[in-house]
């Protein structure tokens, strides 16, 4: 008799090269990504060790962290930046991977690159020495974030020692309301379980909700995954996944790519498979969310308040505390209203051209307010094409925003887009630790939407006031 089984350990068993109780299983990897941060040391290693890339067909290289997002035809200004980048193309160089370096038509965040490349397909494993590698499994695939040791594991061998996570499966069922997006139901879960409540689990997103979002929402979510402790997150594939695939530059084509989808058909759990973990979420429940504090899971709804340290437990009081003197708010305080200095729309949370299309819709005609900094940083150049090709750049240009050129910018300090200290930001991307955007910078996570509006009024608005 077949036991039912669930779509993440349909694809893991899948993968496994060798299994022996006790131990991590070697796993085989199909996709590997690699960038210019946690390569180098890979490198390093498999150089002392006189050996090659074990298979430079399965690993794709991309530079995004360090570089700048103006004059991208120059030399990089700062000096570790230019070192990384510089190192990265004589890795690749080296070791013959192709590399979308600066100026190449397919450069961009490397989780934005590879599902527009068609390089992300349903059923595989997929690893990259970045957190947010969770990305890819809104294709219906394993992928997950390495460390840099590991890194050199894959290079070396195309396979990963890991244990086997256990299972959740987040159902999200009902009709969104107005002015909710993707963005908004992955912060709303982080604040329901905390940034730490997935931890040790791998996350199956499901339920009618998820179904009626578009791969670009999805990928928002998976992305996002790691945010509440999660190993990755994934969600099972379907025509709008199909739809999505078909035609891209190195997915499968033609009578392959039919073929193709009569396989990615039978990824799905099986009814009756179990979880380690189940919950159930109403969308109706979910407004536009906003964060307060320094880490994803201390986000609310826009109409809530700050919570007061009566609602805090006491265990959690002197950590909450120290967030709150960080970000300068107050227990019980609403954040509606709240005046920003900066807003960045971009990040491989929120920088495809939906997101680009949605902020362009609302702010058609409107000027960015005063005193306001806009950044908006495409995810890659096919996306930043696209955005000229539709007029978005004018529609921004109007505004008063910036149009920058594609990478990873100031999602996290590593690169000269800095968030100065001491100033708002209203933020499309995916961590507000401290110091993430910059030394003492702070932070508020929302929705491409939210920032729109809040780059418009100068403030931290509930959108659906203006939509």
């Amino acid at each position: 008799m077949h036991t039912p089984t669930t779509l993440f350990d349909k694809i893991w068993d899948a993968h496994v090269v060798k299994h022996a109780e006790g131990h991590p299983d070697a796993l085989f990897i199909d996709r590997h990504f690699i960038h210019e941060v946690t390569s180098p040391q890979a490198f390093d290693g498999l150089r002392k060790r006189g050996i090659g890339v074990f298979n430079v067909s399965r690993t794709t290289a991309t530079a995004d962290h360090n570089v700048p997002t103006k004059d991208q035809h120059l030399p990089i200004k700062e000096a570790l930046s230019r070192h990384q980048v510089e190192t990265l193309r004589k890795n690749c160089a080296d070791f013959g991977i192709e590399l979308y370096d600066l100026g190449h038509p397919f450069q961009g965040i490397v989780h934005i690159i590879g599902p527009e490349l068609g390089l992300t397909l349903p059923g595989m494993t997929i690893v990259c020495g970045d957190s947010h590698t969770s990305t890819h499994g809104a294709f219906g695939n394993i992928a997950f974030g390495i460390g840099t040791s590991e890194v050199e594991q894959v290079l070396a061998t195309q396979c990963i020692l890991q244990y086997k996570p256990k299972r959740m499966r987040i159902s999200i069922n009902g009709k969104l309301g107005k002015g909710v997006t993707s963005k908004d139901i992955i912060l709303y879960i982080i604040s329901k379980i905390s940034a730490s409540g997935a931890t040790g689990y791998f996350v199956e997103y499901a339920g009618d909700t998820i179904r009626s979002l578009s791969m670009e929402a999805r990928m928002t979510i998976c992305n996002m995954s790691i945010e509440m402790g999660a190993r990755g997150g994934l969600i099972a594939p379907d025509e709008t996944t199909f739809d999505y695939i078909r035609g891209r530059r190195f997915a499968p084509q033609g009578e392959a790519f039919e073929k193709a989808v009569d396989t990615w058909r039978t990824l799905k759990t099986d009814e009756g498979a179990t979880f380690d973990r189940e919950l159930d979420i109403n969308a109706e429940d979910i407004e536009p969310m906003i964060t307060y504090g320094t880490n994803p899971g201390m986000g609310i709804g826009i109409s809530h308040h700050v919570p007061n340290l009566s609602e805090i437990p006491e265990s959690e009081l002197a950590s909450y505390t120290k967030s709150l003197a960080y970000m300068g708010l107050e227990p019980g305080m609403e954040l509606v209203g709240k005046p920003v200095d900066y807003v960045f729309i971009g990040s491989c949370t929120n920088a495809r051209i939906e997101d680009l299309r949605q902020v362009a819709e609302f702010v058609k005609g409107k000027q960015k307010a005063n005193g306001v900094e806009v950044w908006i940083v495409p995810g890659s150049v096919q996306v930043a094409n696209q955005a000229k090709a539709e007029g978005l750049d004018k529609v921004f240009a109007e505004a008063g925003f910036e149009l920058r050129d594609p990478g990873c910018s100031a999602c996290l300090g590593m690169n000269e887009d800095k968030i100065p200290a001491g100033k708002y930001c209203v933020s499309t991307s995916n961590r507000n630790f401290e110091g993430r955007q910059g030394p003492q910078s702070r932070t508020f996570l929302a929705s491409p939407l939210t920032a729109a509006v809040a780059a418009v009024t100068g403030k931290v608005q509930d959108v659906r006031a203006f939509v």
